[in-house]
């Protein structure tokens, strides 16, 4: 049998060619992704979601039940809107008890509703949603409530509050305020209030107002004349972070400063929230922080 320098030289080769892909192929794997590392936030808790799919992207103390504020106001506007047969034309008296329940609480935000004045339900959301308008939450909490008088229509809507949020299988949330100034049993936490945020903003109203950075509203005077109301968003994150479509703020001296946010990039929205911030600058730091997160994860 012949076994000439030819055929040695061809085996050879093979080897080595053999050799050659699989160190090329040793060279060419990718580098393992880098870890992304986890933000951190001044507020005590904080909580993070992908709207989509409801997967969870961040948690910190996401289940530790906290004074939330305003961001109470996001359940007053979602029971609003889930009334049934809901008319948001139809139109509300200012009544003095709520400009009397501004005065009366120091915490109070004000929508500076004048008495006498006749607002349709939509504006009072506006109302509600931009100045955090507790005046607004009274009328709306009046208008929608059921009784014979104000105390138990009051009763009756923050009963609707707490059903709902049973409803939604918020387990640790509860209501005793229809704006968020508390008695001693208003809370929640980071994920049920964005939980409760993602569920809202299935309605195309509550995405159209907490969207809104400003509003200038006509609404009708006593005497049958008319003016305008400005509205200003509290929400300092509509304006400076990309994307940004909602939710509420939050404050008071249990609460601290709190958000309830949302953005839409590239066809993905992040929603979360973050309860007892130090400032307001901090709770807007935190969640631009948690949401950028929310976008790389």
């Amino acid at each position: 049998m012949k076994t000439g320098i030819k055929g040695i030289r061809r085996v050879s080769a093979v080897a080595i060619t053999a050799g050659a892909v699989l160190t090329a192929g040793a060279f060419a794997a990718p580098a393992q992704a880098a870890t992304l590392p986890t933000p951190t936030i001044t507020a005590a808790g904080g909580f993070v979601m992908n709207n989509g799919t409801g997967k969870s992207l961040f948690t910190k103390a996401a289940d530790t039940r906290r004074s939330t504020g305003s961001t109470t106001k996001i359940m007053t506007a979602r029971v609003v809107l889930g009334q049934p047969n809901l008319n948001l034309d139809s139109k509300v008296t200012v009544q003095k008890a709520y400009s009397d329940y501004i005065v009366n609480n120091n915490w109070a935000s004000s929508a500076r509703l004048i008495v006498g004045d006749k607002v349709s339900v939509r504006q009072l959301l506006y109302g509600l949603m931009l100045p955090s308008g507790c005046d607004a939450a009274y009328a709306l909490a009046d208008k929608f409530g059921s009784g014979s008088t104000r105390d138990a229509r009051v009763k009756s809507f923050i009963g609707k509050m707490n059903a709902t949020a049973k409803s939604l299988g918020l387990t640790n949330t509860h209501f005793d305020s229809f704006d968020g100034i508390g008695h001693g049993s208003n809370y929640s936490t980071p994920r049920d209030l964005t939980k409760l945020a993602s569920n809202a903003m299935k309605y195309s109203t509550f995405r159209t107002v907490v969207g809104t950075k400003s509003t200038k509203q006509k609404v009708t005077t006593k005497s049958g004349g008319y003016r305008y109301m400005t509205w200003e968003n509290t929400n300092a994150l509509l304006g400076t972070y990309a994307g940004t479509i909602g939710v509420k703020t939050g404050s008071g001296p249990e609460a601290k400063y709190c958000l309830v946010f949302a953005a839409t990039r590239n066809g993905k929205t992040v929603i979360g929230a973050v309860l007892a911030s130090s400032s307001v600058p901090n709770r807007t730091a935190d969640a631009k922080k948690l949401l950028d997160y929310g976008f790389k994860k």
